[in-house]
């Protein structure tokens, strides 16, 4: 998937705007004129919301969909809000920590299963950097973003274990049963500053 950077830029100017319209006025906004038409196609997606602090980034809010429901541009409207209001590891983003944030917009490829046997053959299909992981099993089920395991300088083991603790499974369950994984890779836009220049990520595929 080719996502053009007019279309990852627009996404990332209309998180804010949704985000800014939610917390200020408590009601979703219109979206930004002049629609790419990459904004119109139904994929999955994430809306990532970090505070800045000095050269630190901390995690503020992160919500997604792994399918895509509607347009990108809805779902992005949607998730602004869900990122930055109902994200329950965080409180609610407040209209003063507007400008101490940042938003970052994920594009998400469809994902697909890692056929396996062993673990190490598990391990062989994980691209660092590249890949998102999905773990499910049973009921449980956890996700991490191709980001995510450059940010925290994980390699391959520690990135299947962490995303099997994100599905609250044991870190080493992949190592006694067979689980089902899947990857995806992501295409990611953020802002470099809050309400700043927006870049195409070193992270995207």
């Amino acid at each position: 998937m080719k996502i053009e950077d007019e279309t990852g830029y627009y996404l990332v100017k209309l998180a804010r705007k949704a985000a800014e319209s939610w917390i200020t006025k408590e009601e979703k906004p219109e979206p930004i004129e002049n629609i790419p038409k990459q904004a119109l196609m139904k994929t999955g997606a994430f809306v990532t919301v970090k505070k800045k602090t000095g050269d630190q980034f901390t995690l503020r809010g992160c919500i997604g969909y792994v399918l895509g429901i509607n347009s990108l541009n809805e779902e992005i409207i949607a998730l602004a809000r869900e990122s930055t209001q109902n994200d329950p590891r965080f409180p609610p983003v407040s209209r003063d920590e507007l400008s101490e944030i940042i938003f970052e917009v994920t594009v998400l490829t469809p994902p697909e299963e890692i056929k396996y046997e062993t673990p190490q053959e598990l391990l062989d299909q994980i691209n660092i950097p590249g890949d998102g992981l999905i773990v499910k099993f049973g009921r449980f089920q956890g996700l991490l973003l191709p980001q995510v395991p450059i940010e925290q300088g994980w390699n391959e083991e520690e990135f299947i274990s962490y995303t099997c603790r994100k599905a609250y499974l044991s870190v080493d369950i992949w190592k006694k049963e067979k689980i089902t994984v899947e990857k995806f890779q992501g295409i990611v836009f953020g802002e470099k500053e809050p309400n700043g220049l927006i870049e195409r990520s070193e992270f995207s595929c």
